[in-house]
């Protein structure tokens, strides 16, 4: 398989206020991020509040999403991906999650490290070699803060080994960490993609040899942070380092009253679909909101 490399969007699921989904609102943003030239999106992740969504939910969300791109890339010529969240903590649900996403024709299927129960290596090892078995290109997703368990680079380099691994949303926050993947997983596997799960890691990351990221912001500002992706793969750093240090106020903003809280905040301040939020999210508190509002402001977004 090809390296995956860019700048793909964790999508946010619009909800009407009574919490419902707005799939018409889902379905302009992905016209807007399509219009604004991103590489690829992410629908049913954890942007996009999918603990809370049920599975006919899901479905059509899918059936909306993958469609409009595929559309999208034979009328352009373009080849951008559709990656879709397959993550649970339970290996069975995991595995047909996955295989749904390979039966809807998606690109790839991210899938986290399983939650809450706090496998062993040997057990982690187990998921993925379940998922992998599917038959799709999986990207792994470490998120220790989430989940409470990190990837280690030892472990990931026996996940690597597996047919149909793809690459990693490296979201551990470390980056020697990442730049210890590049140097000991992405060496022995040259199509491995190493993605940044933090935006405002994603200039140091690239600069490390890293391949992209799977964005928040991107929700908000796609062009921008895909035009500053793209620098870093041509090797234009002062470029990059110019449009990192113009967002960087966001990047902290779009995460100071937790995720997607505060990014679907500040879509409904630019009056893109967005809405509300389910239970046990809540909408971004007032201080959160200034902040927000703030950094749009100081970005010019």
């Amino acid at each position: 398989m090809s390296k995956l490399q860019g700048s793909f969007t964790a999508m946010i699921t619009p909800m009407f206020a009574d919490g419902s989904v707005d799939y018409e609102g889902f379905k302009k943003n992905i016209e807007f991020q399509l219009e604004q030239g991103i590489d690829g999106l992410l629908p049913l992740g954890t942007s996009g509040e999918t603990p809370t969504l049920d599975e006919d939910e899901e479905e059509k969300m899918l059936d909306i999403a993958i469609p409009l791109v595929h559309e999208f890339n034979a009328k352009n010529n373009k080849n951008v991906k559709v990656i879709v969240g397959a993550g649970s903590n339970n290996t069975r649900d995991a595995v047909r999650y996955v295989e749904r996403a390979k039966a809807k024709n998606a690109d790839y299927a991210l899938v986290v490290t399983p939650y809450y129960n706090k496998p062993s290596d040997e057990g982690i090892f187990q998921h993925y070699k379940a998922v992998s078995s599917v038959g799709i290109p999986i990207i792994v997703y470490n998120i220790a803060g989430r989940t409470g368990k990190n990837i280690s680079t030892p472990l990931l380099q026996r996940i690597a080994d597996l047919p149909n691994i793809a690459g990693v949303k490296e979201a551990s926050g470390n980056i020697n960490q990442m730049m210890e993947v590049i140097e000991k997983v992405q060496s022995v596997h040259p199509d491995f993609a190493v993605l940044s799960g933090d935006d405002g890691l994603t200039l140091p990351l690239m600069a490390a040899g890293g391949n992209g990221v799977i964005s928040v912001v991107t929700n908000l500002c796609p062009a921008l942070m895909t035009e500053l992706v793209h620098d870093c793969l041509k090797g234009d750093f002062v470029a990059a380092r110019t449009i990192h240090y113009r967002l960087q106020p966001f990047f902290r903003a779009a995460f100071c009253d937790g995720n997607p809280s505060s990014i679907k905040y500040a879509m409904n301040v630019k009056g893109l679909p967005s809405g509300s939020l389910r239970l046990p999210l809540v909408e971004a508190n007032p201080d959160a909101q200034k902040i927000i509002k703030k950094a749009l402001q100081d970005c010019a977004l």
